[in-house]
Parts: structure tokens; C-alpha cells; sequence
């Protein structure tokens, strides 16, 4: 029993955190610079109204849950940056004992407003912040649709001319595979 005791007591510990949580600008320092030895954190800019925005806060506070012992935060970007531009949000600083570590700047870094929560919790672990579970980047199996398509539409496309040479480029793409 007493041993029991000590491991929910260590993951306890470990499970610092949990959730998103929204910090006034002027606490970033405290937040995030001083957050603590070996404390990852996730810092989102945001502005209330931009849906991207509210996307993002969404699999973070998902995310947070997931990932306890990394400490996720979300500020209002003017209040934390004065002038902030908004062309720039949303943006996500990931910070790992005060020093910035990865940074997602603007709707295209952040995956826009089809983003899936996993290819966010990729993107953070890639930058450090999390230990995620997922094997592949989600979105490279989207690319790679992509791209097999393009290679098929490539093969199958014919232009009606004839071609004096005995092989064309299409005949070899028609060939490799």
C-alpha cells in the first residue's frame, strides 16, 4: 500500500498542470520565463473572433489534458506584445526553461482552419513540448494522397500527339511502378 502511495504521489507531480489556461499580459514573464526547471510551455497568441484562433484553443485545452505535465497557456496577443499584428496570429511559442525552443507564426504554421488536433500535437512534439505517441506526421499521409495522385493524373494524362521517339516520359513514369 505504501508503495502504491508513493507512485500515485510521483505521477502527481508529474501532472502539474492540465489544462489551458488563459494569463494576462503582464504575468508572461512569471508564466513563462520563470515557469520552472524542466517545465515545457506552450504559449498561444491569440485574438478573440479570429477562428483559426478559436480552433487552436480548442486542441490545446484538449491537448493540455493529454499532456499535464507540460504547461499550456493562451494570452491575448496585444496584451502581451503591444501592436501585435494580427496577420501574425494565430502564433504558439513553445519554451523549455525560458528559452524559446519553436515557434508557429501565422495561419499557414499553424495548419489553418482545417487543422486537425493531431497534426498540432505533432508540430509541438517536434518542437519538444510533448512525447506524443503518434508514429508519422498525420499530415504527410495527406501529402502523400496528394502527391500519388498528381503522379497518377501525370501517367494517365495524354496530349493526342504522336512521338517519333520509342519512349516518353510518361511511358517511363508507366513503368516504374
Amino acid at each position: 500500500r505504501e508503495k502504491r502511495m508513493e507512485e500515485w504521489k510521483s505521477l502527481q507531480m508529474k501532472k502539474k498542470f492540465g489544462e489551458l489556461t488563459e494569463i494576462p499580459g503582464n504575468q508572461y514573464v512569471q508564466e513563462v520565463t520563470n515557469a520552472g526547471e524542466g517545465i515545457w510551455v506552450v504559449l498561444h497568441l491569440y485574438r478573440p473572433g479570429i477562428p483559426v484562433c478559436c480552433l487552436i484553443n480548442h486542441h490545446l485545452s484538449l491537448l493540455a489534458r493529454k499532456f499535464p505535465e507540460t504547461k499550456f497557456l493562451k494570452v491575448i496577443a496585444n496584451a502581451c506584445i503591444p501592436n501585435y499584428p494580427d496577420r501574425h496570429l494565430p502564433t504558439i511559442f513553445v519554451y523549455y526553461q525560458g528559452q524559446i525552443k519553436g515557434k508557429l507564426i501565422g495561419e499557414n504554421d499553424c495548419g489553418g482552419t482545417n487543422l486537425k488536433i493531431e497534426e498540432l500535437e505533432w508540430k509541438l512534439a517536434e518542437a519538444g513540448a510533448i512525447t506524443t505517441d503518434l508514429e508519422e506526421n498525420p499530415k504527410k499521409t495527406i501529402l502523400d494522397m496528394m502527391t500519388s495522385s498528381i503522379r497518377n493524373s501525370a501517367i494517365h494524362y495524354d496530349d493526342g500527339e504522336d512521338s517519333d521517339s520509342s519512349s516518353s516520359d510518361t511511358d517511363d513514369m508507366t513503368n516504374m511502378g
